[in-house]
This record gives structure tokens, sequence and C-alpha cells, in this order.
């Protein structure tokens, strides 16, 4: 059984493709009377997140599908679906998939790698202000309002006298 976890809140698990749901193919597959090209909707391995989506519907994943062949294939996102529209099942299963599969592994990493840095940043940020308040604090702690006689009086303030021939004498 395969573990989906998840790290400072945002999902870890590649996004991928499940199954193709079965139920939203046209009824007349396999018939006289099947289209040439249909939409195929797939459940994503997960719930997208905002970024991902985003990448998906973006223009790069445009130019991938028109480079692997597939120009006239247009992808949309609903929930938990992948709507890819103007294929067909063997167009999928001939490459498509894989050329899919693969955009949203992509995808998922760039979004993964962003959101880590981001967080590292942030500790950095973080521990670099730590670091300032402490220093403040100590510089603050360091201040020390006397006057010139409560200094003299200090039980650990020593006057040292130095006479002529070098010798100290307190």
């Amino acid at each position: 059984m395969e573990t989906q976890t998840r790290t400072s809140g945002a999902n870890a698990a590649t996004l991928g493709l499940g199954s193709v749901l079965v139920g939203s193919l046209p009824v007349a597959l396999m018939t006289e009377d099947a289209p040439d090209r249909y939409t195929v909707e797939a459940v994503f391995s997960r719930r997208p997140e905002r970024e991902e989506v985003t990448a998906i519907l973006g223009e790069e994943t445009r130019d991938r599908l028109t480079k692997s062949g597939y120009p006239t294939v247009e992808v949309t996102v609903s929930d938990r679906r992948l709507e890819i529209a103007n294929t067909n099942l063997e167009e999928l299963r001939d490459g498509l998939a894989s050329v899919l599969a693969n955009r949203l592994a992509e995808i998922s990493a760039v979004v993964r790698t962003t959101r880590e840095t981001a967080a590292a940043r942030f500790a950095d940020a973080a521990a670099s202000e730590h670091e300032r308040a402490t220093a403040v604090t100590a510089l603050a702690a360091s201040v020390a309002f006397r006057t010139t006689e409560s200094t003299q009086a200090h039980p650990h303030t020593v006057m040292n006298l130095v006479a002529d021939d070098g010798r100290i004498h307190a």
C-alpha cells in the first residue's frame, strides 16, 4: 500500500493520474457511431494544489503537448479530474498518457522545490532575526546606569596606582 505524506502542510506526493472515468466516455464507443475524438476524464492521484493547476493550464503544458504531437489536445482541471479534450483512448494508450504523466510529475517537482526553497529562506530569516534580537538584548543588558561614585564604590572595582618606580600600589 502506498502512503502519501504531507510536509509543512503541503502534499508531498507527486501528482499523477489514476484511472479513466469510464462513465464519462461516450456511450457509442466501439460502435459504428463512435466519435473519432472526445473528452476523456482521468482521476488525479490527489487533489492538485493551486500552483499545480496553474501550471497544468499554462502555456508550457500546451507547448509540451504540441511538441509531443498532440496539438489539438486540450486539458482542463475539474476538482480531482483532468479533462482531456480532443483525444481518444487509443491516443492516450499509445503515448499521450505518458506525456501527461511526465508533465504532472515535472510540475509537482517544481512546486515542491519552490516551496522547499521558500521554507528554507523563511527559516534562515527567522534564525537571523533570532540572532539579531538576542544580540540586541545582550547589548541592552550591558548598559548600566551608574553614577561615577557608584562605579568607584562598586566592590568589583579595584583602583591601582602606579608609583614612579613602576610598582603597583592599591
